[in-house]
This record gives structure tokens, sequence and C-alpha cells, in this order.
């Protein structure tokens, strides 16, 4: 067994220690700490990952009643207009701060229900601070603040304890598994990924945050860009937000052999906002993590 001792300093400040523990259980196509992808040094960010573990600890401990944001595909409702509505020059609407309306939630001011002041993304978890009956407050994992949020536009969670959690780094392309027992964190898998790339309209970043697993399907079918020809599928996929899946190698058409395998995983973002890697650890996560009690972090 491998143990990792991770301290944290914020301003000086010591912060509790995490405690990480190699413990893998699914061990194929499996990373070294620090690996090379071409002529580039990738690291786990270990450090970075105790930190999001300790925070989520706290918010947990924090909050009674936990929850998450929902409107995939817009089926809660197209949120309304921000107050500072703006156009990419693809002519999509966003907020300010570049999240779009698209299958958004809108983030009211506790003073000021008329309009939006911003947008959460879809699949963040949140702390509802008070109910009532169209609107409910809350605070938001991912960043600050306290928002008003229509009820439709969430769902409240059973369980207020995450003992699974999913990370994705953008920088250095691997996800890893963790899982908790006894206040130390196991390592459950090291594996190479590809995440998404930015080149709207049809390819966009996987999206950074702290969110709730909310779906799973054996295979996910896409369609060929800019049409709604079926293209292919890809198999063993868990989504986290909008239409960002963690899947294995996707299947295009005509060819119907699902592949276990890319040399592209672990080298640079390439997918429309989903998480590729191996359909061997796509499956391990399918049938590991739970839905609305895994928690998915994506970092850079």
């Amino acid at each position: 067994m491998c143990f990792l001792f991770v301290c944290l300093f914020v301003y000086g400040q010591k912060l509790p220690t995490v405690t990480l523990e190699k413990a893998l259980l699914y061990n194929r196509h499996s990373l070294k700490d620090t690996f090379n992808s071409g002529k580039q040094k990738r690291v786990f960010q270990w450090h970075k990952i105790a930190h999001q573990l300790d925070y989520v600890t706290a918010f947990q401990k924090r909050h009674i009643v936990l929850g998450v944001l929902q409107n995939y595909k817009n089926r809660n409702g197209l949120a309304p207009l921000v107050k500072n509505i703006q156009k990419n020059k693809y002519n999509q609407q966003q907020d300010t701060l570049g999240v779009e309306r698209n299958q958004a939630i809108p983030l009211y001011r506790t003073n000021d229900l008329t309009a939006p002041e911003r947008y959460g993304p879809d699949g963040a978890l949140i702390a509802i601070l008070q109910d009532s009956a169209q609107f409910i407050k809350v605070t938001l994992a991912s960043f600050r603040g306290v928002w008003m949020v229509p009820r439709k536009y969430i769902k409240t969670l059973d369980s207020v304890t995450f003992d699974k959690a999913i990370f994705i780094d953008r920088t250095n392309q691997y996800v890893t598994t963790l899982e908790n027992a006894d206040s130390v964190w196991l390592i459950r898998s090291m594996n190479p990924a590809t995440t998404g790339l930015h080149r709207p309209p049809y390819y966009k970043e996987t999206p950074t945050g702290i969110f709730v697993l909310q779906n799973k399907i054996p295979k996910m079918y896409y369609t060929k860009d800019g049409s709604y020809q079926n293209a292919g599928f890809a198999p063993y996929a868990s989504r986290f937000s909008r239409g960002a899946y963690i899947h294995g190698i996707p299947v295009n058409y005509p060819d119907t052999v699902i592949h276990e395998y890319s040399y592209t995983l672990g080298t640079t973002p390439r997918s429309h906002m989903c998480v590729r890697n191996a359909t061997s650890h796509a499956k391990f996560i399918y049938d590991w993590a739970p839905i609305d009690k895994t928690i998915v972090i994506v970092i850079e």
C-alpha cells in the first residue's frame, strides 16, 4: 500500500490534513503519479484533489440539506434572460461570466427577483438554505454567494454524505476515482482521459466545478455535427453536467464494434464536452459510482 499525506497551507494557515491511500480497484491502463504525454510532463495534482475533498467534506458538514441544479436539455424551462445578457461570436446567449443560457439555471439576487443576475450550471452541487413556495435560497459549492432559484430547477438529495468522488483534470488529461473509508480517501483508479475541446459551436470545454453524477446510460448516441443524423454511440456513459458524460471510446458508424483504448487518451482535449477514457474504465465508473451519491469535480 502507498500512503500520501497531504498538508495544505493557505495564507500561512495549516488546513486539516487529508490522507489519500492507493488501493486500486481498477488497474488497467494505470498511470504513475508523474507521467509523460509526448514531450510533455504530466502530474496527478494530489494537493489540489486533497484540498477539494477537504472543501466538500466541510460543505457537507456545514449544511443540512443538499441538492443539485437541473436543467438538462432545458427540460425545466429555458432560463430567463439575465440582466446583462451577452452573445458570443456564434450568437449563443450567455451571462457576463461566459455561462451559456442553454441548459442553465437562473440565479437571482436575494433582494431582486425581477431578473436573474447570472446562470448556474446544470448538475452543480448546492446547499439548500431556505425553502419557500416558488423560490429556494441556495449556495453553490463551486462559487460564493447566496442565490434564489425557482423551485423547478432544484432536486433535493436524500444523502448528504458523498463517499465516492471522480476527479477530472483538464490540464493533465486524466481521471481518477476515490472512495472515503473511515476518514481515509482510497484511490481506486488513475487513468488517462481526454476532455472537451474549445472549438464552438459544436466542440466545447468540459466545465470546471463541483457536480453531482446525475444519470447513466449504457450507450450514449450522438449525431453528426450540425444535423440530426445518427453518427454513433459512446459506451458506458455517466452524465454530470449538461451533455458532459464520462464514457468509453466512441463507436463511429458504420462501425459497431466496441473498442477498448485509443492512443489519443491522455494527450490533448478533443471531445465535444465529454470525458473520454478507456471503455473498461468507463464501465468501472458506470458500475461503481451511484447516481446522486457521487461527486464529479473538474479541475485545471
